[in-house]
């Protein structure tokens, strides 16, 4: 199918440049249509309809960089899809197959990733209505996620193709979130200050670097019933401490109360001991330092809120949401520092 570029309208781009790309995956292939699919704010997606596809490929996701900015850091499609090349080879860990990509001409022309459409829905129990998802289902994925955080934590960034990237120590993570609240209204940040402090005075011994998400929770997976099919979104994955993920993910517990919960309700999210649990067991390994990660994780998600907060004061559309979590800023660095001694 030959479609004719209209610069404005993306999908017309998009679906000219999947069609000169698509003969070097699927030869005799071609584009039927191309249309917008909710994604995050880092990237744009959508999913193509293809003819002469191989079975169980009639319809691909198509992963682009925003347009008119740069490909780096979170939007730098290319590199999510260098990663998830080599996680599809890991045992036990699952996520959408890459298919082709085009390299573009940035900014003008951004790059794009295709991808396999995995099935599945993709929720976050913690932050939608209680029974969306059966409260059994909820356990059944969070221990499945897990039990495969474990399996992504065995596999050694050293000897795959990616051994050259740097690694992103506890430290660098501080500097990261002490950035962020430097960004913020004095309001948004009382407190930040001394944790941060409190943070670099107790860091933890270093352990093996190993693949991380960066933001690992079941909100970022595809489930069905109840086990995961796929780990999405690998906007900030790095090499990394592992235990940045594992907190991360024991943080939308129901014992965690999420500052953006709806509902104080269970969802069935097995609890912060359990996931670490079946975790441990999975990787055959203790962890250690965990309060000290668990601060930092709620000294992220309080500098996370801050810069959410910030940017919905800026457009004038301050949601329940921003006003659920706005009480919930001097709480979490309050239990940062309690955890830290």
């Amino acid at each position: 199918m030959s479609v004719a570029a209209d610069s404005t309208d993306p999908a017309a781009e998009l679906t000219r440049r999947t069609s000169a790309a698509l003969p070097g995956w699927a030869p005799g292939a071609a584009v039927e249509s191309v249309e917008p699919l909710a994604g995050g704010t880092s990237s744009l997606t959508y999913v193509a309809t293809l003819t002469g596809a191989p079975a169980g490929y009639g319809r691909v996701v198509l992963k682009v960089a925003p347009p008119g900015l740069e490909p780096v850091r979170n939007r730098d499609v290319l590199r999510q899809a260098r990663l998830m090349r080599v996680l599809a080879g890991v045992p036990g860990v699952r996520v959408p197959e890459v298919l082709f990509h085009d390299k573009g001409a940035p900014p003008a022309r951004q790059p794009f990733v295709a991808m396999e459409l995995v099935p599945g829905q993709c929720v976050e129990p913690v932050l939608v209505p209680r029974g969306t998802v059966p409260a059994g289902q909820v356990r059944a994925r969070a221990l499945d996620a897990a039990r495969m955080l474990a399996r992504l934590h065995h596999a050694d960034p050293g000897r795959t193709p990616l051994a050259a990237e740097p690694v992103v120590t506890p430290g660098a993570e501080i500097d990261r979130w002490a950035r962020a609240f430097t960004t913020v209204p004095g309001d948004l940040r009382a407190g930040c200050e001394a944790v941060e402090e409190r943070l670099r005075a107790t860091l933890p011994a270093v352990t093996t670097p190993v693949f991380t998400h960066g933001d690992y929770r079941l909100g970022n997976t595809l489930c069905d019933a109840g086990s995961v099919n796929a780990v999405i979104d690998w906007e900030i994955w790095s090499v990394g401490d592992p235990r940045v993920d594992i907190t991360w993910l024991t943080f939308f517990t129901d014992e965690a109360h999420h500052p953006a919960s709806v509902s104080q309700e269970p969802t069935g999210m097995p609890g912060k001991a359990e996931l670490v649990d079946a975790y441990q067991e999975e990787r055959g390994a203790p962890l250690r330092d965990m309060a000290w990660f668990e601060a930092l994780t709620k000294y992220k998600e309080a500098a996370a809120t801050a810069l959410l907060i910030k940017r919905g004061r800026k457009a004038g559309r301050l949601t329940d949401m921003h006003r659920r979590m706005r009480p919930a800023l001097p709480v979490l660095l309050d239990e940062a520092m309690g955890l830290l001694g």
